[in-house]
């Protein structure tokens, strides 16, 4: 099972936020073994060890203890995230928190995401609580903290005086920045709970987002459904390195090293979990450019040469010879339909 994961967008807010309180980026990044230059795209995915790495190394850098609190208060979703996108752009606060539970693994992949939601709302008496369901949730109270801080401040933001949180709950016991979560979160705080849970007003759910666009939420939405499925796809390092290498297969120039950078791995790491998987590198490029040349001739939307140009040969002739051992037949027979 590949390790979980961060996308760029929310790695780099993270950054973003240490380097205006004076921490120096290049610093931050080698410390905790980052490429900055993974963080371009915002839907890159970015090891979860390595961003909790980076906040903690942040919390050092700034001096700062309540540096998590501080991420909650001041970033904001919509920024960071494809998910912050879609929730502002659905038509109420209900509808919001169903599209971030949908596609929350987009934004950050949790313990426990695999099999339940990441938040749930539970009624118990006249109460509603939205409940954090991670699991081990004290290993990493700082995102804890970042998360319940997000809430109600983007709450704050958006809605000025709308009710949303009357209590908060953790299961970490209370720190000694304590008056910075009085400060930031400004509702009655329990600490050692049995819950890491906001207690909310139910009127919530049914609060209207000023910038309801259905048509944008459509878009928004059928891009994180692609994203999704490639997340998910991605569930073992041999999908991971897959789809990294699809995109780039027709430069012929492939290797391990390339990939492993992009994955925020070390070589040896990347060679390590692929034999776990039983899976060897050149074995997989290879049968990628098999698999795609098949899926390319098929369509017969592409002459042989070109195919041979998209799946990573300069030469025709050699992908002529590497068809051949694929499939026991030319390309030029495939092209005209003949079975393989």
């Amino acid at each position: 099972m590949a390790d979980r994961t961060v996308s760029a967008g929310y790695t780099k807010a993270l950054i973003d936020l240490a380097v205006s309180c004076g921490a120096d980026q290049d610093v931050l990044a080698a410390d905790v073994g980052l490429d900055l230059e993974t963080l371009n795209d915002p839907d890159t995915r970015v090891p979860f060890v390595a961003f909790k790495a980076l906040m903690l190394a942040s919390k050092t850098a700034c001096n700062d203890p309540a540096f998590g609190l501080h991420f909650g208060e001041t970033s904001h979703f919509e920024d960071m995230s494809i998910v912050g996108l879609i929730c502002h752009a659905a038509g109420t606060m209900g509808e919001a928190f169903a599209q971030m539970n949908r596609f929350a693994r987009l934004a950050i992949e949790v313990d426990g995401h695999n099999t339940n939601n990441r938040f749930d709302l539970i009624r118990i008496g006249q109460d509603l609580w939205l409940e954090d369901q991670r699991r081990n949730p004290n290993d990493f109270p700082e995102l804890t903290e970042s998360t319940f801080a997000r809430f109600i401040c983007d709450t704050k933001r958006h809605f000025g005086d709308a009710p949303f949180a009357r209590a908060v709950h953790f299961t970490h016991s209370a720190p000694a920045y304590r008056a910075e979560y009085d400060r930031v979160l400004g509702v009655p705080l329990v600490f050692n709970s049995d819950k890491n849970a906001i207690l909310i007003h139910d009127s919530w759910l049914s609060i209207p987002i000023n910038h309801e666009n259905k048509y944008v939420f459509g878009i928004f939405s059928e891009r994180a459904e692609a994203l999704l499925k490639s997340l998910e796809n991605a569930a073992t390092i041999k999908g991971d390195v897959e789809t990294r290498i699809i995109p780039i297969l027709h430069t012929g120039a492939l290797s391990m090293d390339q990939i492993a950078k992009a994955m925020g791995l070390s070589r040896t790491t990347l060679y390590r979990r692929l034999k776990e998987e039983g899976v060897n590198f050149d074995a997989l490029v290879d049968a990628l450019r098999h698999k795609m040349a098949l899926h390319y001739l098929d369509g017969k939307k592409v002459s042989v040469n070109e195919t041979a140009y998209l799946v990573g040969f300069s030469d025709p002739t050699a992908f002529s010879r590497a068809f051949k051992r694929w499939t026991g037949k030319s390309p030029a027979k495939r092209k005209v339909g003949a079975p393989s």
